[in-house]
């Protein structure tokens, strides 16, 4: 895939430009007996390890779909994000605990023009890398790769704090090594826990993007025949892989033949627009006959009484069976739906009684 390219190519450039910076700032660091430098050092090294993390994740979720794996290996992505947020919280903790023991041990540094030199080119580097990389993973939606670059812009911020830590040291003669390095851990710590939080939340399975469900409703509210688009769930199987399902109400007198050339021509639509593998349930309308609108009109305002339920769709009056089925989507934070959905359908009989009444309670998938 040339997604797949983009993104190991990409990484190995963020591992040569780290594991320069890496062995220069090492050196430095060293010689000038500087904590900050050698933990921007370390920061780097980390860096370099997540990139070589990337690619391995980015070979592995490339991988073919096979009879245990119908839906292909594309999450394995997410994993290798959730290794890259560990490897930098301890990349943190350990700064973190030898900028502590600088603070009660402090050493005052040694700079040199040509450490500060090395420092300014770094900062210029991190800048220059990071807002390449995450440009890309933005560009191809890959969330390691928008995790490096602002990992990476991030190092540009924190060694031009220690560019200003080693100015200050020459001038003023004043160490702040220590507690410019705790900073930094702690910067570093923060990141790790957003890393996570962001790959655990793609992991579990979070609420779809709600510009990309903005899209597909347009999309398939262009087709004349669709009456409203209902019930959006989308499934995330890898950055580049996402099916999902959708319900479309469309006039009761359409035919199954015609009903079957709409859904083919908007699985069509949305897959070479959105990429997304979509299966179509329909909803049918009936709402020609007065009696019909007059019920649905009068479900309304019993609905309105309850700001806990979001939404009413797939209403259908069955005159033969004199059934009334409908879906009622209710907030999440409702204390209990049931109930909800019993004093709605108590309140509906009362109006119509000669009527039973079919209700099913959806989930909030989506905006």
């Amino acid at each position: 895939m040339e997604r797949n390219k983009v993104i190991i190519k990409t990484s190995i450039q963020g591992i040569i430009v780290n594991v320069i910076l890496v062995i220069f700032k090492a050196i430095v660091g060293v010689i000038v007996n500087s904590i900050a430098i050698i933990l921007d050092a370390v920061n780097n090294l980390s860096d370099a390890i997540s990139s070589i993390i990337t690619i391995i994740g980015t070979k592995l979720a490339g991988k073919r779909p096979d009879k245990e794996h119908p839906y292909g290996h594309g999450r394995i992505e997410y994993f290798a994000s959730f290794i890259i947020a560990v490897i930098v919280l301890i990349a943190g903790v350990t700064s973190g605990k030898e900028s502590i023991e600088k603070i009660i041990h402090p050493v005052k540094a040694d700079y040199t023009i040509a450490s500060l030199i090395i420092i300014i080119v770094a900062v210029i580097v991190k800048f220059f890398l990071g807002r390449h990389v995450k440009s890309v993973g933005e560009k191809i939606d890959s969330q390691s790769l928008i995790a490096s670059g602002t990992d990476a812009f991030m190092d540009a911020v924190l060694s031009f704090s220690t560019l200003i830590a080693a100015v200050i040291s020459l001038i003023w003669g004043i160490s702040l090594e220590g507690y410019l390095g705790f900073v930094i851990s702690v910067i570093i710590v923060k990141s790790s826990f957003e890393i996570m939080k962001e790959t655990l939340n793609s992991i579990i399975g979070a609420r779809a993007d709600s510009e990309l469900t903005q899209k597909l409703r347009e999309k398939v509210n262009e087709f004349e025949e669709v009456q409203g688009v209902y019930d959006i769930t989308l499934h995330n199987y890898g950055p580049s892989q996402i099916m999902g399902s959708i319900h479309i109400q469309v006039d009761d007198n359409m035919t199954a033949k015609e009903i079957h050339k709409l859904t083919r021509k908007i699985q069509l639509h949305i897959y070479e627009d959105l990429g997304i593998v979509l299966t179509i349930g329909i909803y049918a309308s009936n709402n020609s006959e007065e009696h019909f609108v007059q019920i649905k009109s009068e479900l309304a305002k019993i609905i309105q009484k309850y700001p806990e339920i979001l939404q009413m769709h797939g209403f259908y009056v069955d005159e033969e069976s004199k059934t009334v089925s409908f879906d009622l989507i209710i907030d999440f934070k409702a204390d209990s739906k049931e109930n909800i959905k019993d004093e709605v359908i108590k309140e509906i009989k009362e109006k119509y009684p000669d009527y039973d009444y079919f209700v099913i309670l959806d989930t909030d998938f989506s905006d």
